[in-house]
């Protein structure tokens, strides 16, 4: 590891995704910090698990001439808050009916409430009760998402132990800066050459005057 073991042994606070291999390193080259499950990927979990409900469902009213679910995307995938006035309206509409989709978007909205507990302990009751009530809804996609919160709930409570003060929003950040510095240019031949680029696009570097082509 690049960061070296000595430095590592000093942090603090660590953050990343639920992907083993993040948790894997953390605890072996950073046992002594704090790993903190960041809340983005926890949310975005969730997302994908509603959408996947969504998509199957979908699939299987249009076959029986029902599109009540028809251009809902981003419906339940925004936050409420977010909605255009078309989508808050949409929204409505399909709460009205009893749809697979429509318990998965519920329980997701539920979970939000986990992030305003102030202490770890109350967090963890939230928790464990969002998992127990996800495991008897038979939608396999958030059972997935229930059972691998309760794999990492001890890591996942470490946000609530850190002050909900550790997040990885910056690094989400610059990396979609990277990746739209590689966009425009339309990829790199090599890593030196995107570093510079880099160095400039998130440092504002000035530019120097030259022309790299004139044109008689």
């Amino acid at each position: 590891m690049w960061f070296g073991r000595q430095r590592s042994a000093t942090l603090e606070f660590v953050s990343s995704d639920m992907w083993r291999s993040c948790i894997d390193v953390v605890a072996r080259w950073a046992s002594n910090a704090v790993h903190v499950l960041d809340r983005f990927h926890i949310v975005k979990r969730l997302n994908e698990a509603v959408d996947q409900v969504r998509r199957s469902e979908t699939k299987k009213l249009a076959r029986g001439g029902f599109d009540a679910l028809k251009g809902s995307r981003w419906c339940f995938l925004k936050r409420p808050k977010n909605l255009t006035p078309s989508q808050r309206t949409k929204l409505g509409d399909v709460l009205q009916y009893n749809l697979r989709t429509v318990r998965a978007y519920l329980h997701k909205e539920a979970f939000e409430g986990f992030w305003r507990y102030r202490s770890a302990a109350w967090a963890g009751w939230f928790l464990d009760s969002w998992c127990r009530r996800v495991m008897r809804s038979r939608l396999a996609p958030l059972k997935t998402v229930a059972q691998s919160l309760r794999r990492h709930r001890h890591l996942i409570l470490n946000w609530f132990r850190a002050k909900k003060l550790i997040s990885q929003a910056v690094v989400e950040a610059m990396n979609g800066i990277a990746k739209l510095a590689i966009r425009k240019a339309r990829g790199f031949r090599s890593y030196q050459t995107l570093r510079i680029a880099l160095f400039h696009q998130l440092g504002h570097l000035p530019e120097p005057n030259l022309s790299t082509h004139r044109f008689w």
